[in-house]
């Protein structure tokens, strides 16, 4: 097990966004969540590297155990180290290019020397087929262009576990295909990915596993074949019926 997540809790204010939850991820594990808008899929990534402070739970990652809710400098920095995120609206830095951007996280994140950051990051721009937009700065590049920057930061870090905040929502929809070709070459790859995502086709081709999360909770689990085609709880056949026509 490279992850797994006990008694996850999360209130803002007087509301119970996450409700207890138990999660895990193996090595090598495509997991998908699905659910609907307001569910708590998002904040259950982002408490997976504390942008936001669990009020209770556990995680043992990489063995390491962890008190969500009263972490240690250590932990965070440990699970950072080990992790990347990719994030729904991009999160590039505005005033550095496409190839800056990627080597960013291997400078000031691993200590890397600079020069054979960029040079890492320009073959990682190459092997996109994104060579050309090297020195573009975001504002010069498409929304898809920038997601797929977005990943080669994430990718060439090498984290154990890539966390994915509905990478194509921002996207228009002629865009969408290439992050998601990207994503399906990182699975291929035995990248273990947790994705949170509105897409039923690439979550029914590509993920390990599905995982249905509704009002904060873990309402079902299990194969694309079992979630989708056989889904045992009423909940998940009402969510699946009304996206019938998306995947």
């Amino acid at each position: 097990m490279l992850l797994s997540v006990k008694k996850l809790e999360k209130r803002f204010g007087k509301r119970t966004v996450l409700k207890g939850v138990d999660f895990s991820v193996d090595q090598g594990e495509v997991v998908v969540i699905i659910g609907p808008s307001g569910s708590g899929k998002t904040t259950l990534l982002r408490n997976l590297n504390f942008l936001e402070n669990a009020d209770a739970g556990t995680m043992n990652f990489k063995d390491r155990q962890i008190d969500l809710a009263h972490p240690k400098k250590d932990d965070v920095h440990f699970v950072r180290r080990h992790s990347a995120m990719v994030f729904q609206n991009y999160n590039l830095f505005k005033n550095k290019t496409a190839q800056e951007n990627i080597a960013e996280g291997l400078i000031y994140g691993q200590g890397m020397d600079k020069r054979q950051a960029l040079t890492i990051a320009s073959d990682e721009l190459k092997s996109l087929g994104l060579a050309a937009q090297a020195n573009h700065y975001p504002s010069q590049l498409s929304g898809g262009q920038q997601q797929r920057i977005g990943i080669a930061r994430a990718t060439v870090l090498k984290p154990d576990v890539i966390l994915f905040d509905e990478p194509t929502s921002a996207l228009d929809p002629e865009l969408v295909g290439t992050v998601l070709d990207d994503m399906r070459r990182l699975a291929q790859a035995g990248q273990t990915m947790v994705v949170v995502t509105h897409q039923m086709s690439f979550a029914k081709n590509v993920a390990s596993r599905i995982v249905f999360f509704d009002d904060g909770q873990i309402v079902e689990s299990g194969s694309p074949d079992q979630v989708f085609n056989h889904p045992r709880e009423e909940r998940t056949r009402q969510f699946l019926g009304a996206l019938a026509e998306n995947y």
